[in-house]
């Protein structure tokens, strides 16, 4: 079985969609012909399920670029009384992108990790298989609004008025151990037969200087400009690396060559919601495309 990964990274995640576009076009096909599973988390889930509805990615990338500004337009400086940015303009992009699709609708495997918040547990979100929330007749697009919704910064998603439901990065930033759990435990796979090709959203070079202070608090660990108040997400972006790497130092011991990591460092912080960094993680994902291009051909290949 051949698994396809993606990290979440809000806007970072047009480094991931300039991978899978080199990738269509080195192979003169759509990137979810290649995969019998997708999945992905956060930003990751908006590119897994144009991938595993077999759109072109050339599309979607400028989605991305189109979009990206009234995604991320501040509705508050600093989240304190509500979220930094609201819904509406991500809800109204998922909506006109699946449509009225319902999950179950989604032909190939897919899965969606968020977060059931009402019952306080992490929660997949799968097209086939098994769905705790079986009474609940899920659009795709709701469910990859709640794996979207970012604490603080997007309110959470309301799934049915049956339970909110917020980001899966709070736990799987990467999803390729859920995948890989999904092949053994649903679709009886072994770790012989078991190959995942995980795309990062890029290494952030965050800067957390020793500065003397004894006691950190909210300006260390979210800190924000002045006069603007303009928060930088700092703790949720380091939170997201460090998930996301442990996930692939866990699935490279246990796949050994069936996991290919593709990833980045970035050299500096391009925090998740920044979109004036878009064009550069776009240059950096087809840099990238072009280091790894033998790997991955081998990967498709094998």
């Amino acid at each position: 079985m051949k698994i396809l990964c993606i990290d979440g990274g809000g806007i970072r995640g047009v480094f991931a969609i300039a991978i899978l576009k080199a990738i269509e076009e080195e192979y003169q096909q759509k990137i979810g012909t290649l995969f019998d599973l997708i999945a992905g988390t956060s930003t990751g889930s908006i590119i897994a399920s144009a991938v595993a509805l077999e759109k072109e990615m050339d599309p979607l990338l400028a989605q991305y670029l189109k979009y990206g500004k009234q995604i991320f337009l501040r509705e508050a400086k600093v989240g304190l009384f509500k979220s930094v940015y609201s819904d509406r303009h991500l809800r109204s992009l998922l909506k006109d992108s699946f449509g009225d699709t319902l999950l179950s609708d989604v032909e190939k495997h897919l899965l969606i990790p968020t977060v059931d918040l009402t019952r306080g547990k992490p929660y997949v979100h799968r097209s086939k298989g098994p769905n705790e929330m079986d009474e609940v007749s899920v659009k795709l697009w709701d469910a990859v609004l709640s794996s979207c919704s970012a604490p603080v910064y997007f309110p959470p998603n309301n799934i049915g008025n049956k339970y909110l439901s917020i980001d899966g990065g709070l736990w799987a930033n990467n999803p390729s151990l859920v995948s890989l759990t999904d092949a053994l435990h649903y679709h009886h796979q072994t770790l012989e037969s078991t190959q995942i090709l995980s795309i990062g959203t890029g290494k952030q070079n965050i800067d957390f200087s020793i500065d003397g202070e004894k006691y950190w608090g909210l300006r260390h660990w979210l800190p924000f400009e002045l006069p603007s108040f303009k928060v930088t997400p700092k703790l949720i972006d380091l939170a997201m690396d460090i998930s996301s790497e442990s996930v692939s130092y866990h699935c490279n011991l246990l796949l050994g060559k069936n996991y290919l990591r593709i990833n980045k460092e970035l050299g500096e912080e391009m925090p998740f919601d920044d979109v004036e960094y878009m064009d550069k993680l776009i240059g950096f994902g087809q840099q990238t495309f072009a280091q790894y291009k033998q790997e991955i051909t081998q990967f498709i290949n094998r």
